[in-house]
C-alpha cells in the first residue's frame, strides 16, 4: 500500500489559510444520485439526453450513477474520515417537484432532510445548490429555459425547498455554471437537451439569470438570519498568445462572452457593451426591471475553475464564440480531459474578481483534475498527478488571499468519480475511486494527502486559539 508522505511544505501550504477558511468537497444530485425512478422523482432533461443514442459516451447514464441515494449514510462517513469541514451538494429539481410546480413530492424532500441532518451530525456544514441543470423535464416540454415562465417556476422551487432545509442549512447557491447550461445545453447540443441554437443561448441564458435574481429575496425570507446566498460561475481565464492588435483584440471579445455574459448583469446591472454584436445574435428578451432583479445583491461568488485559453488573433474579427485558442500550449501539462495544467490563472481570476467587481466572498466551488485512475483491489489508488494539481492550485488560492482577494473556502471537485455529463463514466475526477460495477468506495492517495492537509490545518488553528 502506498502512502502519501506529509512535507513540510504541506504543513506550511496549511498555515497560509486563514483560520475561519473552510475545505470542502463537491458533488451534484444527477451524477452521484442514481435512483431516477424512484419514490416519486420524474425525469429530468439529462435522463433524456443521456437515453438519446450517441449524446453520452459509451452510451451510459445516470440511473444508478453512484447509488448515493441509498448510499448516502455511508459517503458521509468517508467525507468525516477525510475531515471536511462542508460538502457542496445540488438538489434534485424533479425530485421535489415532479412536474416542475405544483404538487410537491415529500419523499423527496425527506432525502435531503435526512442527508441534511446526517452531514450536521457529522459536524459537516451543508452548501445547498439549487439547479445544477437536471430540469424536470415537463418543463422542458413547455420550453425549458426558453420559456419566462421557467424562471418564476425555479423561484416557487426556491421557495419550498428552502421553507424545508432553511432552519438547518444557511449557505445558498442559486445555479451552477448558467453558462454551461445556457451555451452548452441550447447554443451548441453538446450538453441536455441538446439544442444547437446560438440565439437561444442568449435566451435561456437571460431566463437564467432572471430566476437567480427572483430566486434570492425567496431564499432570504425562509433561512436563518445568518443566510448566505450566491451563485457559482466556471470561469476560464483567457491570455494572449502573443502581442499584436489582432490578438488584443480577440482576447477581449472571447472575455466578454466567456466570463462577463453571466458576471456583469450579476455585478453591473448590464450585459457587456457589444457582446451581442460580437455574436452576431440579437440580444435576448429583457422586460423592464430585468437587470435589476438579476443584480440583486448577493452575500458570495462561487469560483469553479480548472484551466485557461490561451487567444491567437486573427485577421478577420472572429465571432465571439468562435475565437482561435493555441492547443496545445507548448511546454503545458494537461489532465484526463485536455485541460491545461495553469494554477496561475485560478490567482488571475480571483484578484481580478476582487479588484475589477469587488465580490465581498468568494469560494472555490469547483476544482479538480480527471486522471485515468487504475484500481488493483486492495486499499489504494494512487494518483500523484491529481496530488499535485490540488497542491499547486490550493497554493495558488493562497497567493489569490495574499494579494487581497476575499477567498473563504476550497470545494475541491469531486468528491467521488461519478457521471461526468456527456463524457459518461470515461472521467474520473474524484478523491474517492468508485468501482461502478460493485459500487465499492476507495479513498485515493489525492484524499489521504487532502485529509492531511485539513488535519495540520486544523491542528495549527487550534495552537493559534490556545
Amino acid at each position: 500500500m502506498s502512502t502519501i508522505q506529509k512535507t513540510l511544505t504541506d504543513v506550511e501550504l496549511a498555515r497560509q489559510f486563514p483560520a475561519t477558511f473552510l475545505w470542502g468537497a463537491a458533488t451534484a444530485s444527477y451524477q452521484i444520485e442514481g435512483a431516477t425512478r424512484e419514490d416519486g422523482r420524474s425525469l429530468s432533461v439529462w435522463d433524456e439526453f443521456a437515453a438519446t443514442p450517441g449524446k453520452v459516451a459509451g452510451g451510459d447514464t445516470g440511473d444508478i450513477a453512484l447509488d448515493h441515494y441509498h448510499l448516502m449514510p455511508e459517503d458521509v462517513k468517508l467525507m468525516k474520515q477525510i475531515g471536511l469541514d462542508a460538502y457542496r451538494f445540488s438538489i434534485a429539481w424533479p425530485r421535489i417537484l415532479p412536474d416542475g410546480r405544483g404538487k410537491v413530492n415529500e419523499k423527496g424532500l425527506d432525502f435531503y432532510d435526512r442527508l441534511v441532518d446526517t452531514l450536521l451530525a457529522h459536524n459537516i456544514r451543508p452548501f445547498a445548490t439549487l439547479y445544477h441543470w437536471d430540469l424536470p423535464l415537463t418543463l422542458h416540454q413547455q420550453g425549458g429555459w426558453l420559456n419566462r415562465d421557467t424562471a418564476y417556476a425555479f423561484a416557487d422551487y426556491a421557495e419550498i425547498v428552502v421553507k424545508r432545509l432553511g432552519d438547518r442549512v444557511a449557505d445558498w447557491t442559486t445555479h451552477n455554471e448558467p453558462w454551461c447550461a445556457a451555451y452548452l445545453g441550447y447554443g451548441i447540443g453538446i450538453h441536455a437537451p441538446g439544442l444547437k441554437d446560438r440565439q437561444s443561448a442568449l435566451v435561456a441564458g437571460h431566463h437564467l439569470l432572471l430566476s437567480h435574481g427572483l430566486a434570492v429575496p425567496c431564499i432570504r425570507a425562509h433561512s436563518g438570519a445568518t443566510a448566505q446566498v450566491g451563485i457559482s460561475l466556471n470561469f476560464t481565464p483567457a491570455y494572449p498568445a502573443d502581442d499584436s492588435p489582432e490578438t488584443q483584440r480577440d482576447l477581449a471579445r472571447y472575455d466578454a462572452f466567456s466570463t462577463r455574459w453571466f458576471l456583469d448583469p450579476l455585478y453591473r446591472g448590464s450585459y457587456p457593451e457589444h457582446l451581442f454584436e460580437a455574436l452576431e445574435l440579437t440580444p435576448p428578451p429583457i422586460q423592464p426591471g430585468d437587470m435589476e432583479i438579476i443584480a440583486t445583491p448577493i452575500e458570495f461568488l462561487g469560483i469553479n475553475n480548472y484551466s485557461r485559453a490561451v487567444v491567437i488573433g486573427q485577421p478577420t474579427p472572429p465571432l465571439a464564440d468562435q475565437c482561435q485558442m493555441l492547443s496545445p500550449v507548448p511546454g503545458a501539462c494537461y489532465t484526463d480531459m485536455a485541460w491545461e495544467i495553469y494554477p496561475q490563472a485560478l490567482t488571475d481570476l480571483l484578484v481580478r474578481l476582487h479588484h475589477e467587481y469587488h465580490v465581498p466572498a468568494l469560494y472555490v466551488t469547483e476544482n479538480g483534475a480527471a486522471f485515468a485512475d487504475t484500481w488493483n483491489g486492495d486499499d489504494c489508488v494512487e494518483d500523484a498527478g491529481r496530488t499535485d494539481y490540488l497542491r499547486r492550485y490550493i497554493q495558488a488560492g493562497a497567493r489569490a488571499i495574499e494579494q487581497g482577494a476575499p477567498l473563504r473556502g476550497y470545494f475541491t471537485w469531486s468528491l467521488m468519480d461519478n457521471f461526468e455529463w456527456a463524457e459518461g463514466y470515461s472521467k474520473r475526477f474524484g478523491i474517492i475511486y468508485i468501482d461502478y460495477p460493485t459500487q465499492r468506495r476507495i479513498i485515493k492517495d489525492s484524499g489521504r494527502w487532502y485529509a492531511n492537509l485539513i488535519s495540520d490545518f486544523h491542528a495549527m488553528t487550534q495552537q493559534q486559539a490556545e
